[in-house]
This record gives structure tokens, sequence and C-alpha cells, in this order.
């Protein structure tokens, strides 16, 4: 069955736990646009599966078959190679635009830290010669899992590029209107050092020789860095961002420190914000004290947001607990609260999770409850699905709310059973408008069997035509068979 693509891309070198990147969001109720990404493979990559061959007459016709028989087979060496042939021996061929694309998805699958690079040189070859090809939308989200895993690798301009991608909203579809989607939290800067300002040959060399040092001798490298962290003046500012990101790669007693005296007293902002995520980075208890303290003292947004981004990062009790208590804040700013919430959610665990079924109903904004029905569906399970599912029978709850809280329990947890039988005890029109279209995001054949159901029986007419509608979506062999008979009754 269709389904309509959900998820953000996020920072997949930068430690995010709990979003598959590599994913768009969609709003809206209507047909499917072509440019929609339908397949997904088991490591979560889009379109891992090359079409068959559709130009008998092209010269490239039998390498193209010969390099899809090997990629569909998972023989990636020889599918890199032979995709990567056909543009240097049959520059005008209908397959050479997709040829880049499918090249790279084989050096991804290889893995290796050079056939990455390979893969991105790729992609980007098809983006400057061929901006309409028809893989173009996988080619953006592929190149974003592989910058995301160089990034993890150490790849400063990968995890810049990643940074420079994080989407900051989600909207997922909602028919009739698409509910809202959490935000996510912007995404920290990346280690660099660089920025404006820092782009002259002497800080160049200073740079690259804190770097080298750092790499040759940590113990020399260690005063040096610090004594450059406690300098403030405008000169020393990019050897600053570059010793923060340098400070945190070190795990001798007293890091902490030095990033928290940055954090709060360097003039410099992108230094502050850098140490405060680096801060994130440093698995200790003083760690988690100071961002504690960061987020307690701070009226500075971008610097609030950063120290809840770094909160997050660490699993530590005191961390999940400090965390939850600044959910329960009604001082702080509405947008902190939601990435907080957004952020308990992605870590994860039962006590996360009963906290945030606990927090929905002692909430009194609309927009932060949302974000609470967004964290609940995320970590899934059966008991998440049902309280989702309880939300949405409420008909003491705000109507959006309800449809908010069905269409997550449908990505979530909730079973296609208890969704199939809540059809008849919804009596709102719109709840069962809902209703149809979650079951045709799922792939059980029983949402195929409700929705026949509903397209035959339902008293409605505008439901029975929703009902037709997503059955035209489906793959099921079922849905062709009663469509043509609904077309054929006399």
């Amino acid at each position: 069955m269709w389904r309509m693509p959900l998820g953000l891309v996020l920072a997949a070198g930068m430690g995010m736990g709990g979003w598959a990147p590599g994913q768009e969001a969609a709003v809206g109720i209507g047909a499917p646009d072509a440019s929609w990404t339908w397949i997904q493979d088991s490591a979560g990559t889009t379109g891992s599966m090359a079409p068959a061959p559709w130009l008998a007459d092209d010269p490239a016709d039998s390498l193209y078959r010969a390099a899809r028989e090997a990629l569909n087979g998972g023989d990636w060496s020889r599918a890199a190679d032979l995709f990567g042939q056909l543009p240097s021996r049959y520059p005008r061929s209908g397959y050479v635009a997709d040829a880049y694309y499918w090249r790279a998805f084989a050096l991804y699958r290889l893995g290796g830290t050079a056939q990455l690079r390979e893969a991105l040189e790729a992609l980007r070859q098809q983006r400057d010669r061929y901006p309409k090809a028809a893989t173009k939308g996988d080619a953006a989200t592929l190149e974003r899992r592989i910058q995301g895993e160089l990034g993890r690798r150490g790849d400063p301009q990968a995890a810049e590029a990643i940074r420079r991608a994080a989407t900051a909203a989600v909207e997922p579809p909602e028919p009739p209107e698409p509910p809202e989607a959490p935000e996510p939290p912007d995404q920290p800067a990346p280690p660099g050092g660089r920025g404006r300002g820092c782009d002259n040959d002497a800080d160049d060399t200073k740079l690259a020789a804190l770097n080298a040092l750092q790499q040759m001798d940590d113990e020399r490298a260690r005063p040096i860095l610090r004594r450059v962290l406690a300098r403030r003046d405008p000169a020393s500012v990019c050897l600053r961002r570059k010793a923060v990101f340098l400070i945190a790669q070190e795990s001798a007693p007293g890091a902490e420190d030095i990033l928290l005296e940055s954090a709060r007293t360097d003039p410099d902002h992108e230094v502050k914000e850098q140490a405060v995520f680096w801060l994130s980075q440093v698995g200790s208890d003083r760690a988690v004290q100071a961002l504690d303290s960061i987020l307690r003292g701070s009226n500075d947004r971008a610097i609030q947001e950063k120290a809840v981004f770094a909160l997050s990062q660490h699993e530590s009790p005191r961390a999940q607990q400090a965390l939850r208590g600044y959910a329960e804040r009604a001082d702080l700013p509405e947008e902190i609260q939601e990435k907080v919430i957004f952020w308990i959610g992605q870590s994860g665990g039962a006590e996360n999770e009963a906290f945030l079924r606990g927090l929905f109903g002692r909430l009194k904004s609309d927009a932060l409850r949302k974000k609470v029905l967004f964290s609940v569906s995320q970590a899934g399970g059966e008991e998440n699905g049902r309280w989702l599912l309880g939300i949405a029978r409420d008909g003491k709850q705000p109507l959006e709310l309800r449809k908010q809280a069905l269409f997550w329990a449908g990505q979530g947890g909730a079973s296609i059973n208890d969704l199939t039988s809540l059809y008849t005890t919804m009596t709102d029109r719109a709840m069962r408008d809902q209703l149809i279209f979650v079951y045709s995001q799922r792939d059980e054949p029983a949402a195929v069997d409700k929705l026949l159901d509903i397209a035959k029986r339902d008293p409605d007419p505008e439901l029975r035509k929703k009902a037709l509608f997503w059955l035209g979506q489906s793959d099921d062999p079922r849905a062709a068979k009663a469509l043509q008979d609904i077309i054929e009754q006399p």
C-alpha cells in the first residue's frame, strides 16, 4: 500500500537518536506526487531497487541491465563499476542521469570511507549535470545519509553539510487538514573553528598547528589550548573556536570546567554555543551538572536550546531527570519546552514514556500537548498506542488534538485490530475521515479489508469516496478487484 513519507533529515553525525534520516515530510490529501519516495530497504535507505530497463533501443540498455542485476543481487562492487561506466561509454544514453545515483547507492552499501566520498562525488555530478533526474529526491536523501556517516567518522565538512541541511520542522499529513508537527531543535554547530572573520592565512596556519599538536602530543597541547581559551581579545576568536573543539576531544579531568567557563564568559557567541554543544560529548556527571547550571542561569535562547540538546545526549538518570523537570517549568519559553519534550521522547525508556503520558494532562498549552502526542508515538509499543487511542476517543479533548492522537497512534504502536474496531464507535465524521486515512497508511491486510468494507457499506457517500481513493493507492490485488467490481456494477 502506498505510504506517505514522514520524518526529517536530522544530523546523523551529531548523535541524534530516534529519527531515521533521509525522509521528507509531505502534507495534504490527494493523489501522490511522483517525486515522493515510495520504497525503503531494511537499512532505511530510500530507492534501493533499480527500475526495470525501459529503453530497449538505447545503446546502453545491455550495460544498464547488467548493472541493475548486480545491484539488485547485492553485488555492490560490480554494480558500482558498471553504473560508473555508463556516463563515460554512453554519455548520450537515457540511462546516464540516474546511473550516478545507482553508482552512489552501491558505493554507500560498500561502506568504506573512500567509497562514501566517491559516492558523494557521484551525487554531486548528478546534481550539477542532471538537475531534473528522476532519482534526484532519492539522491538528496542518500547524500544526507552518507554525510551523516562521514560526520560520525570525523569528517568536518560532512558534519557541516548535515548541520546546514537539518530541518527545523516536520509537517506530517492528516486529512482533511495536516496535523501540526513537532519542531525538532535546531542543530548545534559542528566543530571546525571556522566562521565569519576566520578566513585569513595566519589563522589557518595556527589552527592547523593546534590540530597537529593535539594529534601528536595531547599532554603538550592541553595547556596551550587552555591558554588560548582563556584569551578574550578579538584577534583570538578564530583560535578559540577551534580550541573549544579540540579541548572537548580530551578525556582529562578539567575539560568540563574549561568548557563551562567558555560557555559562560567568552564574548564570542559562537564559542559559547560550541562549548555548550561539546559538553554533550563529555560523558560525566560533572558535565551534566554544568549543563544544568547553564540552562538554569542563561537567558540566551540559542544557548538554552543547545543546553537542552546537550543534556539529551547524556544517558545518566540525572540528565534525564533534569530534562523532565524543565518540561514542566511554565516559566520557560514555550519553544524551549517543546524542544525539551522532543528530546525526552527521543531519549526513550519506560520512565520517560510514563512521564510524557502524565505530562499531557498537566499542560495547558495545546501546542505543547501536540508535541507530547508525537513524542509518545515515537516510542512505539502497545501501551503507548492504547494511550493515544484513549486520547482520540476522549470527546472532552479538542477535535484537533483527538485527530493528531489518532494519526500518531496509526504511525506508532496501535494495533490494526484496535484501529479497525474504532471505526464503528466513532460518531464524529471528522474522526472517521481521519481513520480512513490512517488505514491507508497501514500495510496489514486487515487495513485493506476495512477500507473495502467502508467503500461498500458506509452510509456516508463522502466517506465511501475517501475509502475508494485510498484503495486506489493500494497494491493489494483485492483492492483492484473491488474497484473493478464497483465500476462494472450495472
